[in-house]
């Protein structure tokens, strides 16, 4: 009964007229950028991170939710009539979605993305409501030894997955790790690798890598190299579905939702898997598989979709539960959290309970907003669509100048958002995956610091590490991770090469 009384007193504040609103513009402003080609939740946040210094922080979290649920929905918008992902947990869609579109049925397969993504998220946030103040409980009793490993592992699965290559992605770990260091030890007060720049002993911002990576990196990559690209819109038509397009439909959202969210709460690589696997599940078991990849079957739309709301949900399991984030919008959703000075993990439901439950009954209001915005003024989004490409990255670059600068009102900032840019720029040319830069910066002084205290606990002894049962099972898994694959892909190369 708890946990009840907990979510009617986070409804009670989420409620307020002044968090509606917040909640209401996170939404509108998410599906906005969801529906944008190119522009995510990463983007957006990292954008808008400088308001953390003027709003209020139960009111700012719950305006980043909206923005982070009302992307997921939007991005199916471009999938599905520009065979253009939004985001890269809407690839799936448009596999389907967009042969509908072409076959005159777009106002169908928007419908089942929206419905979907509605049921997913509710059904995914009830799981959070029920599991997370547990996983919370469990995670208290975990000490600095398990905590570093929970770490370890977080870097290893974040780095080895994202990405084209392990290697690019922990050589984006170790650029973040770096970047982390920079700036005053936490425990010896020691300067450590400022190069004699002043600037520098406080540490770089996260707000400002995370800035520069997305919000400016992103736009000038897109300038640069895919500025001349021409798409052709599909037609829209009346957004509704027929009675057999429901009951196809509604398997197919179950069977996604229930496949997202074990996904969602380890760092296994963000929606991408379980929207894949629930693409593959559905075209196993239609009954119309004559449709996929001619005209176009709505199950390969509703469940990805089911599968990816449902996967963003729960990673909010593991950010407020242990402090770790299993994708780029979480790691920047706790950059937020830090610059109020809160810290995420098992003492949060603690410390500062009544703006978790504020924020898990936001998902809440925020799904039936989203679903009200999506289905009947779905025609408004694609007008969206027309908006001229320079003048749009053009605001944004200077939105983020602003931004940025608007935090200490030093040009300095101002020329290393440029750099780091440009750094962001070719890692997007490369191939290098952004997400571990950020998840290094900000865990890696946090991993630092408990395993200092990890040593301190075993005396010195490195053996600390395995002899806890909790981090010995932890190292396994994280060489499990990092083994398997290769043995593997070892084991198809001599079987079929």
């Amino acid at each position: 009964m708890d946990i009840w009384n907990q979510l009617l007193g986070g409804f009670a504040t989420a409620a307020t007229p002044i968090n509606l609103l917040w909640a209401f513009i996170g939404c509108a402003v998410g599906t906005a950028i969801g529906v944008l080609p190119g522009l995510g939740p990463a983007v957006t946040v990292a954008m808008l991170l400088p308001i953390t210094t003027q709003v209020e922080p139960t009111a700012s979290m719950i305006f980043f939710a909206g923005i982070y649920y009302g992307a997921m929905y939007g991005g199916s918008t471009t999938s599905i009539l520009l065979n253009t992902p939004g985001e890269t947990g809407t690839m799936v869609t448009a596999l389907e979605g967009f042969k509908m579109a072409r076959n005159g049925r777009a106002g169908a397969a928007l419908a089942t993305s929206a419905i979907g993504s509605f049921v997913a998220g509710t059904i995914a946030t009830v799981l959070v409501t029920l599991f997370a103040p547990v996983v919370a409980e469990f995670a208290v009793k975990l000490g600095p030894p398990e905590y570093f490993c929970l770490m370890l592992l977080a870097f290893t699965t974040v780095s080895a997955v994202l990405g084209q290559s392990t290697l690019r992605g922990m050589t984006a770990l170790f650029i973040g790790l770096a970047i982390g260091l920079i700036g005053l030890d936490q425990i010896t007060g020691q300067v450590r690798y400022t190069a004699g720049v002043p600037e520098f002993m406080d540490g770089i911002e996260v707000v400002l890598v995370a800035v520069g990576l997305f919000a400016v990196g992103e736009t000038l990559y897109t300038a640069l190299y895919e500025g001349r690209s021409v798409t052709e819109l599909n037609r829209m038509n009346r957004v509704h579905m027929t009675r057999e397009e429901w009951r196809r439909s509604w398997p197919a959202w179950l069977r996604g939702t229930a496949l997202g969210f074990p996904f969602g709460t380890v760092p296994a690589g963000g929606s991408e898997i379980p929207t894949f696997l629930s693409y593959a599940t559905e075209r196993k078991l239609s009954k119309h598989p004559h449709e996929f990849g001619t005209t176009g079957a709505i199950e390969g739309v509703a469940g990805p979709e089911a599968a990816n709301n449902s996967a963003v949900t729960a990673t909010l399991v593991p950010l407020l539960t242990l402090g770790i984030p299993t994708s780029v919008t979480a790691a920047i959703l706790l950059s937020a959290l830090q610059n109020y000075g809160i810290q995420a993990g098992p003492q949060l439901f603690q410390t500062s309970s009544a703006l978790v439950w504020a924020m898990i009954a936001s998902l809440y209001i925020g799904n039936v907003m989203l679903l009200v915005l999506n289905l009947p003024l779905v025609g408004l989004w694609v007008k969206l669509l027309k908006i001229p490409r320079a003048p749009l990255y053009a605001g944004i670059l200077v939105f983020a100048t602003v931004g940025v600068y608007g935090m200490r009102q030093s040009a300095f900032d101002l020329y290393l958002m440029l750099g780091i840019g440009l750094l962001g720029v070719l890692m997007r040319r490369y191939s290098f995956p952004t997400a571990p830069v950020i998840v290094g910066m900000i865990l890696g002084p946090l991993a630092e610091a408990q395993m200092r205290n990890a040593l301190s606990i075993g005396e010195g002894r490195w053996s600390v590490f395995i002899e806890r049962p909790a981090s010995a099972v932890l190292l396994a898994v994280l060489l499990a991770v990092l083994v398997v694959p290769r043995v593997w892909a070892m084991r198809r190369r001599v079987r079929f090469g």
